[in-house]
């Protein structure tokens, strides 16, 4: 059995209209520093998000939702913090923001498994 080690993360919340309040958790973010990983693990149930709001830009926020993945892995949605190293992006994926896709608070917890940690609590809190 492996070490525990540190990890944050944070859930990633759709909220399709912003004067309601309303919002649904559509993925998570996780990073360890030890692990030196940051990972996102996205699903949108899109009947919930049309229950919320009929008229929602599904595309779009599907699209969000992949940047904040293609962020997590370096990707071309990273731009320049493709070069950051992991907890910076993490740091970035996490800070407030007004907008449709936006992430939650940052916890804390233990693990044994940082890279199917994310997976985990993606069948937790947003499944």
């Amino acid at each position: 059995m492996s070490a525990e080690v540190v990890f944050e993360y944070a859930l990633v919340r759709v909220v399709p209209r912003v004067e309601r309040g309303e919002r649904m958790n559509a993925g998570v973010l996780v990073y360890s520093r030890q692990a030196g990983l940051v990972r996102a693990e996205i699903h949108l149930d899109q009947a919930r998000l049309l229950a919320l709001d009929p008229g929602a830009d599904v595309d779009g926020v599907r699209r969000a939702l992949a940047a904040v993945a293609d962020v997590c892995a370096g990707g071309p949605a990273a731009g320049q913090a493709a070069e950051d190293d992991p907890g910076r992006r993490f740091r970035w994926l996490t800070a407030p923001r007004s907008t449709v896709v936006r992430p939650g608070p940052v916890h804390c917890g233990l693990t044994d498994d940082p890279e199917g940690e994310a997976r985990r609590l993606l069948e937790l809190l947003v499944r």
